[in-house]
């Protein structure tokens, strides 16, 4: 099970990602980073921080589906799959909602959703 703890891990870790993108542009100002987002006209800035944004909605579905499934006893190669499956549906999901490709960007994210809603249902299967 440990591939699925790290894959959590990696999947929390990314909106920072995300937000490390945003903020790497000319004119950032720490002061008032928020606002600073807001108030940019640079698309790619909109873009990461909204991928920032999506990255975190998503992410307690996920760690509540691994935590669910090993606690249900499905089993782990299975589990590590799903967990894996669902970091690089993120992945691509961020890289796609940077590089403004709308079609793909759903894709990855339904993708993702996915395995997220297939952890939590095979840990009620399991335990129903």
């Amino acid at each position: 099970m440990s591939t699925a703890y790290w894959c959590v891990l990696i999947a929390a870790l990314l909106p920072y990602v995300w937000v490390a993108a945003a903020k790497a542009r000319p004119g950032y100002n720490n002061r008032n980073p928020r606002a600073w987002v807001a108030r940019s006209d640079n698309y790619l800035v909109q873009r990461a921080n909204a991928a920032h944004l999506n990255a975190f909605e998503n992410f307690a579905p996920f760690a509540a589906g691994v935590v669910m499934a090993q606690l249900a006893g499905v089993e782990a190669p299975l589990v590590n799959q799903l967990a894996i499956a669902f970091v690089v549906f993120r992945v691509l999901h961020g890289l796609f909602y940077v590089a403004d490709k709308p079609p793909l960007r759903s894709l990855s994210w339904l993708g993702g959703f996915a395995c997220a809603v297939a952890l939590i249902v095979l840990a009620a299967l399991r335990v129903g």
